[in-house]
C-alpha cells in the first residue's frame, strides 16, 4: 500500500506542478516514447537476467507492490513461541520426540499453530534441515553456527540477484529516454519545411522521452528496487533471528535462554518486549 501511496504521491507532485505552470498534458502523453523505452527496459532485463532472476524480478515486484513480503511483530513472536515449543519438547522428552514434527510439519501440532510460518518455505526448510541435521550428526555449536551462516549468505546472495538487476535497469532508463529523444530528433529533422508550430511539437515530444527516462528511474523503479533490497534485507534478519535461537539452544542453555537470545537479535522496531513475549509463552502453555 505505501508503494502505490508512494507512487501517486511522485505522479501527483509532478502533474500539479507542471498544471500550475499552465502545461499542456497532453504533450506529454507519447505512446512512441513510451514503447521504446519499456521495450528497450524489458529488453535489457530479460538479456541480463537468467530465468530464475527474471522471475524473481516479477515476483519480487507483485509481492511489494502488494504487501505480501515484509514481518510484523507477531510474525517474531510466532517463531519465538514455536522455538519455545520445540525446545521444550526436546529438553523434556529428546531430540528423538520431535523427529516426525520434523518430518511432517504439515502435520506436526506443534508447526500446525503458525500457518504463516508454514508458508514461509525459506524458513521452514532452514529451521527443519537445521533440526534434521543436530538429530542425525554430531555437531558442535561452532560448526553448526557455520553452517547456518553459510545457508543464509548463500540465500541473501540468490535473492540479491533480482534486486541488483532491477537497480542496473533503473540507471539505464535515463540514458534509454536519451535514445528515446534523439529518435525524435530524427524525426523533427524531417519536418524542418512545416510550420515553427508543427516542428516545435515535435521537438517538445522527443524532449518528452528524456522526462520520461529520467522520471521512472528516480521516480519509480530505483525506489522499487531499493525496496525490494530492503526485503530481502528483512529476510536475512528474520533468519538470524532462527539461527541464534537454535546455536543457543544446542549449545546447552535453557529453552527460556535460547529463545531471549533470539529476541534480541529482533530488530527493534519489531521486537517485542520481555514481558510481553512470556505472557505469549504463559499463555501458550495454558492453553489459551
Amino acid at each position: 500500500m505505501l508503494v502505490i501511496i508512494g507512487a501517486i504521491v511522485v505522479l501527483g507532485s509532478i502533474i500539479c506542478g507542471y498544471l500550475l505552470e499552465d502545461g499542456n498534458l497532453s504533450v506529454l502523453f507519447q505512446p512512441a516514447e513510451l514503447l521504446i523505452i519499456f521495450g528497450a527496459a524489458t529488453g535489457a532485463l530479460i538479456i541480463s537476467s537468467p530465468t530464475h532472476v527474471l522471475k524473481g524480478v516479477v515476483k519480487g515486484t507483485i509481492q511489494t507492490i502488494t504487501g505480501g513480503r515484509g514481518y510484523s511483530r507477531r510474525d517474531y513472536l510466532d517463531i519465538m513461541l514455536l522455538l519455545s515449543e520445540l525446545f521444550t519438547k526436546i529438553r523434556k522428552e529428546g531430540l528423538i520426540s520431535i523427529e516426525q514434527d520434523v518430518e511432517e510439519p504439515e502435520n506436526s501440532t506443534i508447526f500446525s499453530k503458525y500457518p504463516k510460518f508454514m508458508n514461509n518455505s525459506h524458513a521452514l526448510t532452514f529451521l527443519t534441515d537445521t533440526l534434521r541435521t543436530v538429530m542425525t550428526t554430531t555437531v558442535s555449536p561452532y560448526e553448526l553456527e557455520s553452517i547456518l551462516d553459510s545457508e543464509i549468505d548463500t540465500l541473501y546472495e540468490t535473492q540479491s540477484g533480482p534486486v541488483k538487476n532491477l537497480i542496473n535497469i533503473a540507471d539505464s532508463l535515463p540514458g534509454l529516454g536519451i535514445v528515446a529523444a534523439v529518435l525524435g530528433v530524427v524525426l523533427t529533422m524531417g519536418k524542418m519545411k512545416e510550420p515553427p508550430e508543427v516542428i516545435g511539437h515535435s521537438v517538445a515530444a522527443a524532449l518528452v522521452g528524456t522526462f520520461i527516462g529520467v522520471l521512472l528511474c528516480y521516480g519509480f523503479v530505483g525506489p522499487l528496487a531499493r525496496r525490494l533490497e530492503a526485503n530481502v534485507n528483512h529476510e536475512k534478519e528474520y533468519l538470524q533471528v532462527i539461527k541464534s535461537a537454535l546455536v543457543s539452544f544446542i549449545s546447552g542453555v535453557a529453552p527460556q535462554i535460547a529463545v531471549e537470545f533470539a529476541r534480541r537479535n529482533i530488530p527493534h522496531h519489531l521486537r517485542p518486549s520481555f514481558y510481553e513475549l512470556e505472557e505469549e509463552i504463559r499463555a501458550l502453555k495454558s492453553g489459551r
